[in-house]
């Protein structure tokens, strides 16, 4: 299973805090877990689905833009996947507003070289230094900030489909493993390696071994389910299994379009994964999970951005498909 992407703190002198050349440095944050408190997620003001809510409304359609409306308000993920110029100042500008709005913004880091081993989101970093220097200013941009990090979707379970060479397997579990000490270098920010789904690799011991080669240890946790679709419970089990060979590593689930399950789809293939019709919208983005080791489940695939372009009309992956949106938030 592929993903498909497409991604304050002030010092101040008042009556109350006394001015000084040496502030009191900001405490670190709690090492409980997440779903131990309260914690609600950054939603975007702008988007596609903002704009869609907008246009249908100005059109009259008033019962799709209330439809849409469920995936324009909800807490989002901002996926980071390419090197264009200013993606750290909208990596910055992100954790900015929503420490603003007393928030925890999540963001997806997505540029490992031969980021989809040639499918519909191939790309990525075009060798290693590259990605370093791009982490390294993603990890910059978010730091002494709060923010939940999904790092590179689908980049251990695809070595586990031999899609790439042994060289490039070993480069990629270093490079993996120093991306996530390069964001855990700030206590304020939260590392989840994402490690597939449970309809992909069904073999639990060789995700765990590739996890721990790329260094899971270093991390928060592990992300489950990235742009698919397998059920809440169905990620729980898988995970719990995982947790159990990482002497108990939490994790999270993301639960933007698995309201209705998988696709009854045979095998892998691209009806079982991509834009796959009847779907619907998940559980919502929150830290209140009920279960001990998920810390959240979250909405990292942004419902209504088409996977690829694998028939019936779908765009290249990560644009928005305004149809599939509807159908999503209607289903």
């Amino acid at each position: 299973m592929r993903v498909r992407f497409v991604v304050l703190a002030v010092v101040a002198c008042t009556v109350l805090v006394a001015c000084s050349d040496d502030p009191e440095p900001k405490p670190a944050p709690t090492t409980a877990s997440p779903s131990a408190s309260v914690e609600q997620f950054y939603a975007e003001p702008s988007g596609p689905a903002v704009a869609q809510v907008q246009q249908w409304t100005a059109e009259g359609r008033t019962a799709d833009a209330t439809a849409v409306k469920r995936i324009a308000d909800a807490p989002t993920a901002v996926w980071f996947a390419d090197a264009d110029p200013g993606f750290a100042d909208k990596a910055r500008d992100l954790v900015t507003s929503a420490q603003v709005a007393g928030r925890t913004p999540v963001l997806v880091a997505y540029y490992v070289p031969q980021r989809d081993c040639g499918g519909h989101s191939g790309g990525g970093a075009p060798d290693a230094d590259a990605y370093r220097q791009w982490i390294a200013q993603l990890a910059a941009a978010v730091n002494g900030s709060p923010a939940l990090v999904v790092l590179e979707p689908d980049a251990v379970t695809h070595v586990l489909q031999n899609c790439l060479s042994p060289e490039a397997t070993q480069e990629r579990y270093q490079l993996l493993g120093e991306a996530i000490r390069a964001f855990k270098a700030d206590p304020w920010v939260r590392v989840y390696l994402d490690g597939g789904n449970p309809g992909w690799v069904k073999d639990v011991d060789r995700v765990v071994d590739s996890l721990r080669k790329a260094g899971v240890s270093d991390a928060d946790g592990f992300s489950l389910n990235v742009a698919n679709f397998e059920t809440t419970q169905a990620n729980i089990d898988y995970g719990t299994a995982i947790s159990d060979r990482l002497a108990g590593k939490h994790f999270v689930i993301d639960t933007s379009r698995n309201g209705n399950g998988p696709a009854e789809t045979a095998g892998s293939g691209d009806g079982h994964w991509c834009n796959p019709p009847g779907r619907a919208l998940g559980p919502a983005p929150t830290t209140q999970t009920g279960h001990a080791r998920v810390d959240a489940y979250l909405w990292v695939k942004r419902p209504g951005e088409s996977d690829g372009a694998c028939g019936g009309g779908a765009p290249e992956a990560g644009r928005w498909w305004p149809e599939y949106a509807l159908s999503l938030a209607t289903s």
